[in-house]
């Protein structure tokens, strides 16, 4: 088995969750990690009892370690750029969702690993979560169109609110979160998104005059089917209905009931964000009486990863990506497109117009 040597720039929650996978994985060899606080990297150090270069110079990391491999578990803006300048050292790249802040930013980032030969494989972890993938499944059953009902809001605090407040500097919520659950509704569609309408909202004192920190979107497809998506980060935030995610169809409806998630876990808590508990299939199938046919049926999923096991998946895919020569056009084409769908959203937010795909 070939090992790949990889460099991850930044150490913050992904940084640092994908680098324990990188430390935990034969497939991998962790050969440094670039971060501007080397107080982030001693603490990784000291998390899983290793001892990993600190660098804060990329192009330095680049230059002394030639890595087979850069993870980019940046802020969204810098992306692009340091996925180039990864391939240009010859590296293959994982990048943190969303590929860049563009969409035109992505697709240069799609022809640049075509150009290169290089694997670029974007951390869309909800891919790998087996109660994903089977809620996806669900909602194939269920006839079309589809509506599909989605939010994530985050009542975040101390360190939580501060990286929120940093990350709305590149994206919205509705986009920095909302490409996971675009991609989602893609996926249960198999449909062409066609048109979406946005709404942003300034709900903090504590942001810029141009950011917002609450958002929502619409999303509708080619075959009828359509998508609601709600986001918002901050200490003002209610956590009465945090985490819904629901899909309906003319045969029935799926929904993931996350109760211990909603219950024991603070919204801001990352493992929160993954996390399903259960899964409820309904039924609409009537009898003669009128009354339902057929009992909920309830999938439980007590036994599902918990998120740094989804990111050792994640590094896995990308580990058979590369010695595999997997082709990963369709990956990049459906991480392009569910960015679009989102900065259509935003588009919409900013202008009060529909936006037209």
């Amino acid at each position: 088995m070939k090992k790949i040597r990889v460099l991850v720039v930044g150490c913050g929650n992904m940084g640092s969750s994908h680098a324990r996978a990188y430390n935990k994985l034969d497939e991998f060899e962790l050969v440094g990690i670039v971060d501007a606080k080397k107080e982030s990297v001693d603490a990784f150090n000291r998390s899983v009892n290793g001892n990993y270069r600190h660098y804060s110079d990329y192009a330095a990391a680049l230059a002394e370690l030639k890595p087979d491999a850069v993870a980019i578990c940046t802020y969204p803006n810098s992306h692009e750029p340091l996925a180039i300048q990864a391939m240009d050292a010859g590296c293959h790249v994982f990048v943190e969702k969303p590929i860049s802040s563009t969409v035109e930013g992505a697709r240069r980032v799609a022809e640049y690993a075509k150009a290169k030969n290089k694997k670029v494989v974007v951390g869309y972890i909800l891919r790998h979560h087996p109660s994903w993938i089977k809620f996806i499944e669900l909602a194939k059953r269920l006839g079309k169109p589809l509506v599909m009902r989605m939010n994530l809001n985050q009542q975040s605090h101390g360190k939580a609110w501060e990286v929120h407040k940093n990350l709305l500097h590149s994206l919205t919520p509705i986009v920095d979160c909302g490409v996971h659950y675009a991609d989602v509704m893609c996926q249960m569609t198999e449909a062409k998104p066609v048109r979406v309408t946005g709404i942003s909202a300034k709900v903090s004192d504590e942001i810029g005059g141009n950011e917002r920190n609450y958002g929502q979107f619409q999303v509708a497809f080619d075959d009828g089917s359509v998508g609601w998506y709600e986001a918002g980060w901050g200490p003002m935030m209610s956590t009465n209905a945090f985490f819904v995610k629901d899909v309906i169809g003319p045969k029935g409806c799926a929904s993931i009931c996350a109760k211990e998630a909603a219950s024991d876990k603070a919204s801001d808590d990352i493992d929160s964000h993954t996390k399903t508990n259960m899964l409820r299939f309904h039924s609409s199938e009537v009898g003669p009486d009128g009354e339902f046919a057929k009992q909920d049926e309830w999938i439980n999923t007590k036994e599902e990863p918990v998120h740094d096991e989804l990111c050792q998946r994640e590094q896995l895919f990308f580990h058979n990506a590369i010695v595999n020569d997997v082709d990963l056009s369709r990956h990049l084409e459906d991480a392009i497109n569910s960015l679009r769908i989102c900065l259509a959203a935003d588009e919409s937010a900013r202008t009060g117009k529909v936006v037209e795909l």
